[in-house]
């Protein structure tokens, strides 16, 4: 049930500009490809089951008659129970899909609430006008059945949302994560009724995105699970190749994909153009044409730098339609979207320069022509941006402007490639093991982690919880099968959106207002000292990069030139987690491609800067910024002696081939796989000290890996021979950044050699359709065992019988206060009243008086082994006043000391004895002194004692279980991990 009106024909203006284009001397020769693509017509169909009266008479007042196929179809699924992904082109009506059964729910059920999730603030605004807008017509509703609750909301408001939550509540994944389930026990009125959770433009959650959302929705489903909810979720996607893969991934459940159109559309021509001159160049002058017919346009740009450029560029030219156009772009801050999204919907603006940010479906009004300048990178990402031009059934343009970028070019030239090519899969890894400890961190801070629940289900997340408690950083509880963490809000240290906190860009000056933000793994490269920064046509450089306290100062400035950064990489092998073989040409020699784990380590070393007008370096500068250091995954292609040797007789630059190899793969690498170009690292050896060899290395680039490398790993034939075919088709004779040369090269795309590239392929038979591989089993040398497979109780970490026969545990008892000797660093001030040593060869407890120090010092030394408590900082340091006497040689095991190291907090000798063995201490410190004074060393003595025999069952505790027991700010018994094993000459414990 839509509205629909007959398609539009092409308004008379966007028919001449693209007669005028084809005809025009400048253009007319540089469109090398026009596809007009014809529009269809609409397929309808009803509901299995009619709806409620009411909300039929509202839909048909709202101007709605039938519903598209695919609307009914998953309506139906919805209304069935069925978790649901709709998956269909931009402008299809998605959005009446999840709202008409929700809003029967809502009608049919009281109780029901449905919980609307947007990545972006702005369709959230977009989501709730309609709602407000439909509920006129419902009144059975309510005045207000839906409310945004996001950053912007005042915090008097998100309270009232909390107490009393409307039908809908309409948020984002940032404030899902850090508000709502962060302090979920506050948001207990919304979790029990929760009967719908829509998830909006879910294509947008892949990669590192993506990876922190499917544990966002992990925790979500937990947190309605503790007050007795049980959702059911909607998906709305964008075309994605894998919309299933993509919606189970997310929500680890099997969920119905409806992905087949009955929406109408209008006929799109789709232009191809490779400038003479740049793309930038070329993309300025069609806006300008464009603007100048009263044709409203988008232009999509691929970074920051770019638009805001093209803006300046385009602008100066307009004359009086100069305020007729914005840049736009992720970075600004929300009060500055909103308007100029406002000044777009209403008309006031005829164009936009955009990077991604305006390609999801923020209503900004009907379109007629989109620019892109660079093919997006992805075929989904062009059509996605391309739909957001004659979105109301109307005839519309979309003209890519071709870069000097590898993917650009070969479709460029094999334009058929592209339209026959299908959509591709979007990529994410829940398993990342960087994200899920995070997220289970926080996971266990909302509710405690118990054995068996779904959210450790996966080898991963046990892994996770195995590392997390070997840190400290979760707990076991007494139980052996709860973990708590030990921090009370983990959340505010994840960003969903990178995989490090973000840094704050500043104008210097007074006030420092903020122009934007930028993550901790771009800012090194983007926001050097040094670099140069655009911010809404203004140009900025960076004064200062603040790396403890995040903060970049940037200090407005004109200037002739941009910046690129140079560098340098490592990459090492931890693990080998799957290895293909095959035979090079004429079966001469065989080789190996793998994939697994790497420690990347990525150094900023430098930075060039280059003119505006030729890209003319002007001058080199260095940089010293500590390195990057992370593990990720990655394939690699090992080089073969044989065919080394062929390249260098040759007279070829084997490196420069290898170099130029990497960059070819790199460049076509997202044609295959949902990504940019800068999600993918890469690095070139001519000899690898792990491998023995020369190898080429290909990487995700984001920390832990997001499975982008893995998906390309089992494309790997098509990804050597689509390198090969660019290589081979770019009509340079050296190499240029159509084939073989990087943007972002750290080295400056030195050395590079195209031809040693084309040979390096041959020889490995990348030209060969038919490129199978024999799978080889890998096995690790260290085969850790699956955490599923082991008792989730206790690990004993040795036996007393381990233990040395003569080792002692020993306490002392002072003659004064840290007060009454100027402090607790004064300790060798403090004089000896009494100290036990209880003897294990004697099995017997000795006692030593201030008077025989010297006589407890020796026995302490005959000692293979002393235990004490908080001995090493405070017992050893009043002996020390004995004459100097040095105790540090001594092997020496301090227990307050082992429980500081794990838990990063002091815990008393007192507490430990009463959770981990049942008993209270019968006095303290403080008694002992007064004892002292009145003469009563007897009870100083078994006060004394009973410390030692309390210090050495801890310690046997600890010895034999691997932990010992406390009480955490929550008041829940858990478990301090504790290692007592050391080794000293002729002294082994804790390895038997």
């Amino acid at each position: 049930m839509t509205s629909f009106s007959p398609p539009s024909p092409m308004p008379p203006e966007v028919g001449e500009y693209l007669i005028a284009l084809k005809k025009s001397p400048r253009f007319g020769p540089q469109v090398v490809h026009h596809e007009q693509m014809a529009g269809c017509e609409a397929r309808f169909a009803g509901l299995a089951r009619p709806l409620p009266e009411e909300l039929n008479s509202a839909l048909r007042n709202a101007g709605y008659g039938q519903f598209f196929s695919h609307q009914a179809e998953a309506i139906d699924l919805i209304r069935s129970g069925r978790d649901v992904i709709v998956a269909t082109p931009t402008a299809s009506g998605k959005s009446l899909i999840y709202n008409v059964p929700v809003m029967e729910r809502l009608l049919t059920d009281p109780s029901a609430r449905a919980l609307y999730l947007f990545p972006l603030k702005a369709l959230a605004q977009d989501q709730l006008r309609w709602i407000d807008g439909f509920a006129r017509r419902l009144p059975e509703l309510g005045p207000t059945p839906a409310l945004i609750c996001d950053g912007d909301t005042s915090e008097y408001r998100r309270r009232k949302i909390r107490e009393q939550p409307p039908r809908i509540l309409i948020t984002n994944p940032d404030m899902l994560h850090l508000s709502m389930l962060g302090y979920n026990d506050n948001w207990a009125a919304l979790w029990p009724g929760l009967s719908h959770i829509i998830i909006d433009e879910v294509h947008t959650y892949r990669g590192v995105f993506g990876s922190h959302m499917a544990w966002v929705l992990r925790r979500l489903v937990r947190i309605c699970a503790k007050f007795g909810g049980h959702p059911q979720f909607v998906l709305s996607s964008a075309t994605v190749g894998n919309p299933g893969q993509l919606a189970s991934d997310l929500l680890s459940r099997e969920v119905a994909v409806v992905s087949h159109s009955g929406a109408p559309r209008g006929t799109r021509h789709f232009v191809f153009i490779d400038p003479m001159q740049s793309a930038a160049h070329a993309a300025c002058q069609l806006l300008e044409a464009a603007l100048k017919r009263g044709l409203r346009t988008i232009v999509y740009t691929q970074a920051r730098k770019m638009t805001e450029l093209i803006f300046i560029w385009t602008r100066d030219r307009l004359g009086h339609l100069r305020d007729k156009l914005t840049s736009y772009r992720a970075g600004f801050l929300p009060e500055e979207r909103r308007e100029i999204e406002a000044r777009l919907t209403g008309g006031e603006l005829l164009g936009v320069i955009s990077t991604s940010a305006l390609e999801l479906g923020i209503d900004i009004g009907s379109l007629d022509i989109c620019i892109l300048v660079g093919y997006p990178g992805t075929i989904m990402a062009t059509w996605q941006r391309g739909g957001r031009v004659g979105r109301r059934q109307r005839d519309a343009i979309i003209l890519m402007v071709g870069q000097e970028d590898a993917l650009d070019q070969y479709f460029l030239r094999h334009p058929r490639d592209f339209f026959d090519r299908g959509v591709e899969a979007a990529v994410l890894n829940p398993d990342n093991p960087v994200i899920a400890r995070q997220h289970l961190l926080c996971a266990a801070s909302e509710t405690p982690l118990r054995a068996g629940e779904p959210m450790l289900a996966s080898t991963g997340a046990r892994s996770a919880v195995a590392e997390l408690v070997e840190e400290a950083q979760l707990l076991l509880g007494s139980d052996g099968r709860t973990w708590y963490t030990g921090r009370k809000y983990p959340h505010r240290d994840v960003d969903l959106r990178g995989s490090g906190r973000s840094f704050v860009i500043r104008e210097d000056g007074p006030g420092g207002r903020e122009l934007g933000r930028i993550d901790g793994l771009r800012c090194l490269k983007e926001c050097h000292p040094g670099a140069v920064y655009l911010h809404r046509g203004e140009t900025y450089l960076i004064a200062d990069l603040d790396l403890d306290g995040h903060e970049v100062i940037a200090t407005r400035k004109k200037v002739n030139y941009f910046t690129r950064t140079m560098g340098s990489k490592e990459t090492a092998i931890l693990k080998v987690t799957a290895m293909v073989e095959r035979q090079g040409r004429d079966g001469a020699f065989s080789y190996r491609i793998a994939l697994g784990r790497l420690r990347v380590t990525d150094q900023v070393t430098g930075y060039q800067r280059r003119l505006v007008n030729g890209h003319r370096v002007i001058a080199t500068l260095p940089l010293s910024l500590p390195p990057t250091v992370f593990e990720t995954e990655g394939l690699w292609i090992e080089i073969p002696e044989g065919l080394q040797q062929r390249i260098e007789a040759a007279l070829l630059h084997f490196m420069g081939g290898i170099h130029a190899l990497e960059h070819a793969a790199i460049g076509i690498f997202p044609l295959l796989v949902l990504c940019d170009r800068n999600d993918i690292g890469g690095i070139s050896y001519p000899f690898h000290p792990e491998l023995g060899k020369p190898a080429v290395f290909i990487y995700d680039g984001h920390p832990g890996g997001v499975g982008l490398c893995r998906e390309a790993f089992a494309k790997i034939g098509e990804l050597l021979d689509k390198t090969l075919a660019v290589i081979q088709s770019c009509p340079c004779a050296t190499g240029c950044p159509s084939c073989v040369h990087s943007p972002k090269c750290g080295s400056g795309n030195r050395p590079i050699d195209k031809e040693a590239a084309r040979q390096l392929l041959l020889g490995l038979e990348a030209d060969k359709g038919e490129f199978s591989f024999s799978r080889i089993e890998v096995k690790t040398e260290q085969q850790q065992p699956d955490p599923a497979t082991q008792p989730m109780a206790e690990k004993p970490v040795t036996a007393r019988a381990t233990l040395p026969k003569r080792y002692g545990v020993f306490d002392i008892e002072t003659q004064k206060s840290a007060a009454e000797v100027g402090g607790w660093h004064r300790a060798d001030l403090m004089r000896v009243s009494v100290a036990v040593v209880w003897d294990a060869g004697l099995n017997d407890y000795l006692v030593f008086r201030e008077g025989e120090v010297e006589q407890l010092l020796a026995h302490l030394r005959g000692l293979e082994l002393v235990v004490g408590f908080n001995n090493k900082r405070f017992d050893n340091q009043v002996l020390a006043g004995y004459g100097g006497h040095d105790l540090a040689g001594l092997p020496t095991i301090d227990i307050l000391e082992k429980v500081r190291e794990r838990l990063g907090y002091r815990l008393s000798l007192n507490s430990l004895a009463e959770h981990t063995l049942g008993v209270k201490k019968s006095a303290d410190g403080l008694m002992a002194l007064k004892w002292y004074r009145e003469g009563r060393i007897d009870k100083i003595i078994d006060y004394c004692r009973q410390d030692v025999e309390v210090t050495r069952e801890l310690f046997c505790f600890g010895l034999e279980k691997g932990y010992l027991l406390f009480k955490n700010k929550a008041g829940s018994l858990v478990r301090c991990p504790v290692d007592f094993s050391l080794e000293f000459p002729g002294v082994s414990l804790g390895l038997a």
